[in-house]
């Protein structure tokens, strides 16, 4: 196993110079060791995708929802690829009597539905740019998209609508239509006659292009097919500009990562379509499954109820944030340990035997058949029974979980890394190849890669053990933030763009993120500390969900803000004689005193620095989240805005613990 490398050196290293941080060496794909995938040909554009797949499959399965019948949901029901197509073409001419030409601004708000791809393709077909509006982030930020994008037509869920008008008058100096997915009250009417805009119900926007014919642009690989708005842990929100090249290119290197291990997508797979097609992860895993032929099928929009929606799919790929896989994880966990499933022992057996096996190389499939019939098949149901690759991303996936996982899903379980700068996709661990465990695999077969030195953080890309910031260089690549010259500037340098994420390579090629640049301060006495490094260890503890830890330049010590696991935390309250609510245990200096000695024990273990402890805490019963502002809605901590809310909290623990 050892001696597999899957990545190959197609630059030297640079020393540093001039003030510039020292470069490790240039690495691409092995699979890509000559020459990247070429162009597929007639591909220009994300409407080509679509385009040729309805030439090619026009009678498969492409968009489902659930029927409700009597407030009961019933089967998928499918509209065929030219059946979308059909609607596309009108919705694209109602959107042209509008007025609107070639490179206008068109927004989508609202859940994944088969409208939202519908629209998402009449942009598409008119060379418009689609503008994704988020569902996460507030009135504050879907005002400030379209006003920044300058929007002159949005489609909206039906639900979303109140909250878009929320947004007028201010965005009413470009927004002038607003296109429903379902219907529109006379009320809603009214009050965007006030202000100037039109409100069109789903069925009678497709009705106003009728008998009308306009011409499809020409498409370039260069013009933009999206602006996709991130969400940022600091500022506002950057437009990132995604042009038809970067996103066709990305298909075609995932198309060469899959072929190159036997697991290509075909067009009869299946997908669940519930992460946000707001995003990058979920736009581009669409846009791979519409080129294949393959089916989407969505959600009905309700976390609660999307196993349930898997259950009656029965997807062959699924994607996951780890948020999902961890509460799969822990659901199954519960069910094995009160023998709901199977008896405890049979499963332990049948567990170590398959994880020995895989840990040996060989593949899933043959690690333990009999165990994968005994033992894991009940799990394998739980999502359905056909699901054959989970794919983890936005955020990095615990061992444990992936691990677990990769035994008891009976599929391949792999992790990818990317950011909407780099068009999602740019790392992905190869499937099968169980020592990539914990990290995101080697680089796609359509980039280039490297570490770039942060001498402050101690990170060199030239040592034996390189580390440093990750930098990317290839098609896939963004082409600026929208009317922000300035900020592209700072990340792409000499055709490298960096992403802030300071990574580590392993002997096999693949990658570690192990750091994120940005998220280093320096203490009082002078000591550098990389706060998500830190979270990451501390992370570790069976008994947090999870940690933010904070320190200054005022101060000398770090603090940190628990979630703590509300099983871990009464059962130790049990054992111990402690009464109480989980809100009164999290208050409870003894409580406090237990997380806060299991966190230091885990950093002895890990041989953390004197200054690297955490001194003091404060337990908060409510999970960090997006209604306070807390969270990006890919999970990660919005730090400037946590410090606000917690301010209070930081300073007593400061004062206190002097």
């Amino acid at each position: 196993m050892a001696d597999k490398r899957f990545i190959i050196e197609v630059e030297p290293a640079k020393q540093a110079k001039d003030g510039k941080p020292s470069m490790g060496p240039a690495y691409r794909s092995v699979f890509a060791k000559d020459g990247f995938p070429a162009p597929i040909p007639g591909l220009d554009s994300c409407w080509d995708i679509f385009r040729l797949s309805v030439e090619k499959y026009p009678n498969n399965r492409m968009l489902g929802r659930r029927e409700v019948i009597d407030g009961k949901p019933g089967k998928y029901v499918w509209m065929s690829y030219k059946e979308v197509y059909d609607l596309v073409m009108k919705v694209g001419n109602s959107v042209r009597t509008c007025g609107i030409e070639e490179a206008g601004q068109c927004g989508i708000y609202g859940a994944n539905s088969p409208e939202w791809l519908i629209s998402m393709e009449a942009c598409n077909a008119h060379g418009l740019y689609c503008v994704p509006l988020y569902d996460t982030l507030g009135a504050g930020a879907v005002e400030f998209i379209i006003c920044h994008a300058e929007v002159t037509i949005v489609f909206v869920e039906e639900k979303k609508i109140p909250e878009l008008l929320k947004t007028c008058p201010s965005t009413t100096k470009s927004l002038k239509t607003i296109v429903s997915f379902g219907k529109v009250t006379s009320q809603q009417r009214e009050e965007g006659e006030k202000f100037g805009v039109v409100m069109h119900s789903w069925d009678e926007f497709l009705l106003l292009g009728e008998n009308k014919h306009f011409d499809l642009p020409v498409k370039k690989k260069t013009d933009i097919c999206t602006i996709m708005y991130t969400s940022g842990t600091t500022g506002d929100p950057k437009g990132v500009m995604i042009s038809n090249n970067s996103v066709i290119t990305l298909v075609a290197g995932v198309e060469r990562l899959l072929g190159s291990v036997k697991e290509a997508l075909n067009e009869s797979d299946v997908y669940i379509s519930y992460l946000p097609l707001a995003h990058i992860f979920d736009r581009v895993i669409e846009e791979c499954c519409i080129h294949h032929g393959a089916s989407i099928g969505l959600w009905r929009g309700d976390v609660k109820l999307l196993v349930e929606d898997i259950a009656e799919l029965k997807p062959t790929i699924f994607c996951a944030v780890p948020r999902v896989l961890d509460r799969i994880y822990s659901g199954l966990k519960q069910k094995i340990s009160s023998g709901g499933f199977i008896k405890q022992t049979v499963f332990n057996f049948a567990y170590s035997l398959k994880l020995r096996n895989l840990r040996n190389g060989m593949k899933y499939t043959e690690a333990s058949p009999l165990g994968d019939k005994i033992a894991f098949s009940k799990i394998k149901e739980g999502l359905g029974g056909n699901v054959r690759l989970i794919l983890s991303g936005a955020a990095p996936l615990a061992s444990h979980v992936e691990e677990f996982l990769r035994v008891v899903s009976c599929s391949y379980v792999i992790q990818g890394y990317g950011l909407t700068e780099t068009c999602a996709g740019t790392f992905v661990s190869v499937p099968g190849e169980h020592d990539m465990l914990g990290t995101v695999g080697p680089p796609v077969p359509n980039v280039d890669v490297c570490l770039e030195s942060v001498p402050e953080m101690g990170y060199d890309a030239l040592s034996s053990k390189p580390r440093g910031e990750v930098c990317i260089r290839g098609d896939t690549l963004f082409s600026g933030y929208f009317k922000r010259e300035d900020l592209t500037k700072e990340v792409l340098i000499d055709g490298w763009f960096h992403t802030g994420d300071i990574g580590a390579w392993q002997p096999n090629g693949s990658l570690k993120i192990i750091d994120r640049k940005k998220n280093i301060f320096k203490l009082s006495q002078g000591e550098y500390v990389a706060v998500e490094y830190l979270e990451n260890i501390y992370g570790l503890a069976s008994d947090i969900d999870s940690i933010w830890v904070y320190g200054n330049s005022f101060e000398s010590f770090l603090v940190a803000v628990v979630n703590p696991k509300m099983e871990a935390v009464e059962q130790w309250a049990a054992e111990n004689g402690i009464s109480g609510n989980f809100d009164a245990l999290c208050k409870n200096t003894r409580v406090k005193e237990y997380i806060l000695g299991h966190l230091t024990k885990i950093a002895k273990e890990k041989k953390l620095k004197g200054f690297e402890f955490i001194k003091a805490l404060h337990l908060d019963p409510v999970p960090f989240d997006m209604e306070r502002d807390l969270l990006t809605p890919t999970f990660k901590m919005k730090r400037p805005q946590l410090l606000k809310y917690y301010q209070g909290v930081i300073d007593n623990m400061y004062k206190n613990a002097k």
